[in-house]
């Protein structure tokens, strides 16, 4: 066969390679894997940033105890010193200031609310690699229910919105990625989510 410049085309010369499609459940499983690895970044960052909150919350409990026995103290108060006085002065301030910040904060509040949603987060993300492994071998309607099922559960929990701060996301990346989430049986099986092993 002779093509408009006068060159000879063969079959074996001009190949036409049929584009690769997913199928249906392919596609679907692809999406289980997306959402939980979303669910496993955003429930680590949630743990992290819960864990510093939880610091910051006995720090505003203890810090008035302390600055109030320096203001008290008599080695401070009775000080020739007027610095030192001033000093006692200045804690038993702070200790009268800091309850009040810790009440507007409202911490407690949000350490529930934090703790629930990385609970409902960490479920998830256990229940989409469960329907990528398990539910996508069987007919894909059954396996559709069950993707739809905990993506409701999903815009449930984000409605709550919940925002870690970037530092929060920066440390659950690196521990992500560090392997940490990795079991050991799903490692040595090759048999868990491309999100998960990539390192």
């Amino acid at each position: 066969m002779r093509g408009g410049s006068g060159r000879k085309f063969s079959a074996t010369t001009c190949r036409f390679r049929e584009p690769m499609t997913k199928t249906k459940t392919e596609e679907l499983v692809l999406e289980c894997k997306r959402q939980f690895e979303n669910c496993l970044y955003t429930s680590t960052a949630l743990h992290i940033w819960l864990r510093s909150k939880r610091g910051g919350r006995i720090f505003l409990i203890a810090a008035p105890l302390v600055l109030g026995a320096f203001s008290t103290w008599k080695l401070m108060t009775e000080s020739s010193l007027q610095e030192v006085r001033l000093l006692a002065s200045a804690c038993a301030l702070l200790a009268g200031v800091v309850p009040s910040i810790y009440a507007a904060l409202k911490l407690d509040e949000d350490l529930k609310e934090m703790k629930e949603a990385a609970a409902e987060f960490t479920n998830l993300r256990d229940r989409f690699r469960q329907t990528a492994a398990i539910w996508s071998k069987k007919p894909f309607g059954e396996f559709e229910a069950e993707f739809l099922r905990w993506m409701g559960e999903m815009d449930k929990t984000r409605s709550r919105a919940l925002t870690p701060p970037e530092w929060a996301f920066k440390r659950a990346q690196k521990k992500v990625q560090s392997g940490d989430y990795d079991f050991d049986v799903d490692l040595a099986a090759k048999d868990v989510p491309q999100e998960a092993t990539r390192r």
